[in-house]
């Protein structure tokens, strides 16, 4: 009530339009909270899975630099207060559909791969994920493939270097 009332008061004084934070009904709080859970959850978060971090939510979700570093901090803040994942997957069953719930797990395999090694914990996290948003086992798998395909380096073939 208090924020409606800031801005009924922004919008008669003239002041400029305060951005908006991220609201926890927000899907791309909850699919970010789980990127930030699942580059930290091996125990090394380092400047490679932050660029990755970075690069992911920019891109996936049509965000400007500013942007996505403000939705990975609210993400990150309620990533530290959560007890559990439900309260991030509540969240993006109930407004995303089948193919959107895909798209979530191909960012976390994504996520996984930026450092180029899968973790026990992450495979689990992403799993536990996928379970809670109903991605069948052989999206889950075919996308972990689609990831691990598109995180490789490209080898030069027998005939050039």
């Amino acid at each position: 009530m208090l924020a409606a009332f800031r801005a009924f008061l922004d919008e008669i004084s003239g002041a400029p339009a305060r951005p908006r934070p991220f609201e926890a009904s927000d899907y791309r709080l909850a699919a970010a909270a789980l990127l930030v859970h699942l580059a930290s959850i091996d125990g090394v978060y380092d400047a490679g899975e932050q660029r990755a971090l970075h690069r992911l939510v920019e891109t996936r979700f049509g965000l400007d630099s500013a942007e996505a570093g403000a939705l990975i901090a609210a993400a990150a803040e309620s990533e530290r207060e959560a007890v559990d994942l439900y309260r991030f997957t509540s969240v993006l069953k109930r407004t995303l559909d089948e193919d959107g719930r895909r798209a979530v797990i191909s960012m976390l395999w994504e996520m996984a791969y930026a450092d180029g090694e899968i973790h026990e914990f992450e495979e689990n996290v992403i799993w536990r994920v996928a379970e809670l948003l109903g991605v069948s086992t052989r999206d889950r798998v075919e996308l972990r493939q689609a990831a691990k395909d598109a995180s490789r380096p490209i080898q030069p073939g027998p005939w050039g270097k």
